[in-house]
């Protein structure tokens, strides 16, 4: 398996991190964490919790852009040097992005926030120069 193919499950894993977050955060505002209306729950959250949860959402709206863009590589057969750095890049990204978006860090979230979004695209486009 490929290093950008290791990094699709790191992105993959990295949806739920903001998870262990997002459930002190609630049970520390909420007392409980309602399993029955959970989605009513998470809109009433402040703070650290609604930014915990707000990295989480991201998380989830980032990996399949990075998935179809890591499976395009491969099957185009992009430049495998090129191919893993940019999703290492991704990945890295990804990892500075949740405590920045947990300690509302809104420039240095949106940083590297871009970084990914560039490693994403420079993933779609790679093929092109094989």
């Amino acid at each position: 398996m490929t290093l950008a193919a290791w990094c699709l499950l790191a992105a993959f894993l990295l949806i739920y991190a903001p998870r262990g977050p997002l459930l002190k955060s609630t049970l520390t505002q909420e007392g409980r964490y309602d399993i029955l209306e959970p989605r009513a729950q998470q809109a009433r959250l402040k703070g650290k919790a609604m930014r915990a949860y707000g990295a989480h959402l991201n998380m989830v709206e980032a990996f399949g852009p990075f998935a179809a863009a890591v499976i395009m590589a491969h099957i185009l057969e992009a430049d495998p040097l090129w191919r893993d750095g940019l999703a290492v890049t991704f990945i890295a990204a990804r990892l500075l992005y949740i405590p920045a978006y947990l300690r509302d860090w809104g420039y240095g979230r949106t940083a590297v926030w871009a970084v990914g979004l560039l490693a994403v695209i420079g993933l779609f486009i790679l093929p092109a120069f094989h």
